[in-house]
């Protein structure tokens, strides 16, 4: 199938349509739960920061399109790789910036929504920029995979005002192994929603 043509509208292009190397990337079903977390529509500004591959990237500017999904990776292999998949898609509305948040996030246009899939150690300060900037009835979504990082979340957002949802994920895959059928766990994952509350003040 030519995937400029992929003709379906709903979250979960299968991973194996996507160029992949040792750089993260979250997995389909973890993607499809991060994507229907974000509540995405037409128009919406989306930063993605800690790309990777750019497959959350790539399917959220599918659904926000012609708004800009701005792909942020402090690693020029992932990087690449957001490109590539960007170009596999036919995707125009994907802009990759090659930085480490906090920085690499000065000068941007104020996001609707904001995916947190690495932090590179600096969560709180991106948390705090991204919140500086969220448009009125913003989101931002974390992926976690340790509980550190998921108090880190959670006693953030609570301390602002968000209203805060979290979700544990550990999902498996039924795979085929010689003559049997056996279920492959995926990583486990904590999904976190924060919401910000209109009229919420500091």
């Amino acid at each position: 199938m030519n995937l400029i043509d992929w003709p379906y509208s709903t979250p979960g292009i299968p991973d194996n349509c996507f160029s992949r190397s040792r750089v993260p990337m979250t997995k389909e079903e973890i993607r499809v739960l991060t994507l229907a977390k974000a509540r995405l529509g037409p128009g919406m500004t989306v930063y993605d920061i800690g790309s990777g591959t750019g497959s959350v990237a790539v399917e959220a500017a599918r659904l926000v399109a012609p708004a800009e999904v701005l792909a942020v990776d402090g690693n020029p292999e992932a990087c690449a790789l957001v490109r590539e998949n960007a170009r596999r898609f036919g995707l125009k509305n994907v802009r990759v910036i090659t930085g480490m948040a906090p920085a690499a996030l000065k000068g941007l246009p104020p996001p609707d929504r904001v995916f947190i899939g690495g932090s590179g150690g600096h969560l709180e300060d991106i948390l705090a920029d991204c919140h500086q900037v969220l448009r009125p009835g913003g989101i931002i979504v974390v992926n976690a995979i340790t509980v550190e990082t998921l108090g880190t979340v959670l006693s953030w957002g609570r301390s602002r005002g968000y209203q805060v949802e979290a979700l544990a994920v550990n999902l498996a895959r039924l795979e085929m192994v010689g003559r049997y059928h056996i279920w492959r766990p995926l990583n486990p994952v904590y999904i976190v929603q924060l919401t910000i509350q209109l009229g919420h003040e500091e």
